[in-house]
């Protein structure tokens, strides 16, 4: 009976062995499957134009001299300050509008709060693309088309970072704020001094998110600017595109979205943990 039931266990170690083996080889595959087109576009943006096809992702000779035409052939340097500022403002800008209108939402009792909240949902179903001529006639009778402001404008808040804060702030207890305003606190300092501590995660998530999307935007800037200058590094991608017979041009392109990538993998790297935190929170809401 000890020899089999020392088989059986033989067994169930080696079943749980290849068992264990197969998930590593599907999580590895995994992963090099979604690192793959990464690691192809930095490869490729140290090859040589005659040898960007050329089989084997090591590039043989390796040149930095694309990553100079970049800056030499275009203001590549003003796109970067574009896309920054950008990305800066709008985050800026979500976290104290979309913050305070969460707050309001879910802590305030006012006629209409469950239709203004609905309306504000359900334009997170309308496609981008369809907004895009509203955002561009409304740019244009207020002269805003080609300038930094209507570049700005359909991003300085946002529904889906309503809704969020909107769920995170529910979550609050009523009591702790009740005796804030028992103890004379005005709802300015309850919100700024009490509520917005205790939704750090949500905020530092919502931050995070922003950024990326104002980061990578593309649809609108394309439309709304004409100015080179302008630029942000999306839009300043498809400069590089008048090159693309002789292979220059892909080449650049692939060495402009390595450069445009690195700061989102540096702020990921930096809040990872912080981003984990808020998308555990916002699963137990």
């Amino acid at each position: 009976m000890s020899r089999v039931a020392a088989d059986q266990a033989r067994r169930g170690s080696i079943g749980r062995g290849m068992s264990a083996a197969i998930r590593y080889a599907l999580l590895l595959a995994g992963v090099w499957i979604t690192l793959f087109p990464f690691v192809w576009m930095v490869t490729s943006s140290l090859k040589l134009p005659q040898h960007l096809f050329d089989p084997g992702l090591i590039p043989s000779p390796a040149t930095l001299g694309n990553y100079a035409d970049i800056f030499a052939k275009a203001p590549f340097g003003r796109w970067i300050a574009n896309t920054a500022a950008v990305a800066a403002i709008t985050t800026a800008s979500v976290l104290v509008f979309d913050t305070a209108v969460g707050y309001v939402l879910a802590k305030f009792s006012f006629a209409g709060k469950k239709v203004i909240f609905l309306f504000i949902i359900s334009t997170l179903m309308v496609p981008t693309e369809m907004l895009i001529i509203p955002w561009y006639l409304l740019a244009s009778q207020l002269h805003l088309a080609d300038t930094y402001a209507g570049l700005l404008l359909p991003g300085l808040i946002t529904a889906f970072g309503i809704f969020l804060m909107k769920q995170f702030m529910e979550s609050l207890p009523s009591e702790l704020l009740d005796a804030a305003r028992i103890d004379g606190l005005s709802e300015w300092r309850i919100f700024a001094h009490i509520a917005v501590p205790l939704v750090k995660p949500a905020i530092v998530t919502l931050a995070i998110l922003s950024f990326i999307s104002g980061w990578n935007q593309f649809i609108w800037p394309f439309i709304v600017l004409q100015t080179e200058t302008k630029y942000t590094l999306p839009v300043g991608m498809v400069y590089f595109s008048s090159e693309l017979k002789d292979n220059s041009g892909w080449i650049q392109i692939m060495a402009g979205a390595t450069v445009s990538v690195i700061p989102l993998i540096l702020v990921f790297l930096v809040f990872q943990k912080r981003i984990l935190q808020g998308i555990a929170l916002t699963g137990m809401k």
